[in-house]
Parts: structure tokens; sequence; C-alpha cells
């Protein structure tokens, strides 16, 4: 339950702190175009800085100054798998089959993967390397249910 609490803590903590810093995007207007996906969802064409959504900080965020959205992002990765592990523990099969979700991970890291901002390039190696490790976790649940505990693989 620590582990949940504090991680829920960091999350708040960098999810503030990361609208912070991303509110900078309302003082650069030349940056609206490329930052503001949200906003030309709702307005079309934003024509001043009132017209930026909340959720565009974010994103501006995460493209120039990604610790914060980083961190943010790690301690939800954090509380869902150890949500996963915490519901399939005693279930080898539903075990697996949560960790072989990492393909989501993967897709995410593939979508970010073209960002030329440097925060782009911090999120494709964070979403790469989540879906490494649950793809490693499914697979050491197979090799422990095998090899171990001699158990028929479903």
């Amino acid at each position: 339950m620590i582990q949940y609490i504090l991680a829920f803590f960091v999350f708040v903590f960098s999810t503030l702190a990361s609208w912070y810093e991303g509110s900078e995007i309302r003082s650069n207007p030349w940056e609206w175009k490329y930052s503001a996906f949200f906003s030309q969802m709702l307005h079309g064409s934003i024509t001043n800085s009132s017209d930026i959504s909340q959720l565009d900080h974010f994103i501006y965020a995460a493209k120039f100054k990604p610790a914060f959205p980083l961190l943010m992002a790690l301690s939800i990765i954090y509380i869902v798998m150890l949500t996963g592990y915490w519901l399939c523990r005693r279930n080898n099969k539903r075990f697996r089959l949560f960790y072989a979700g990492s393909l989501l991970f993967w897709m995410l890291g593939a979508i970010v993967a073209d960002s030329p901002t440097i925060g782009g390039h911090y999120f494709t190696m964070l979403f790469m390397a989540a879906g490494a490790g649950s793809a490693a976790m499914a697979l050491l649940s197979v090799l422990r249910a095998k090899c171990w505990r001699g158990e028929e693989l479903k």
C-alpha cells in the first residue's frame, strides 16, 4: 500500500509541475501550430493565448521540458504494473496476458519515435523500456511455469 501512496504522490506532484512548466506555451505563439493539438481540435485556429487548452500545457512540457512529464508517465506506468501484478499474481494465465500487453508500450514508443524534440526521444526510450520490461515479466512467468513448477502451458 505504501508503494501506491508514494507513486500517487509522485504522480500528483509531477502532474502539477508539468502543467506549470507547460504554461510557457501561452507566451510562445510560434509554437501554437505544432504543440496546441487539443486547442486546434476544440477551436480550430488559435488567435490568442486564451484559446489554449490546459491539456496542451502537458504536450508542450513533454516536448521541451520532459523531466516532470517523464516522471508523471513513469509513475502512472508503475501504478498500472503494480496493480496488474497485485490482481494477477495468483493466476499465471492472467499474469502472462496482462504483461503481454507490452505491445501497447511499443506502439506508443513507435508513435512518438518520429518526434524531432528531445522530449519525444526520451518518451520513445521510456515506452520501449516499459515494453521490454513488461515482455520480460511475461517471459519470466512462462519460464517459471514451465521449468520450475512443471506446469503445462495453456
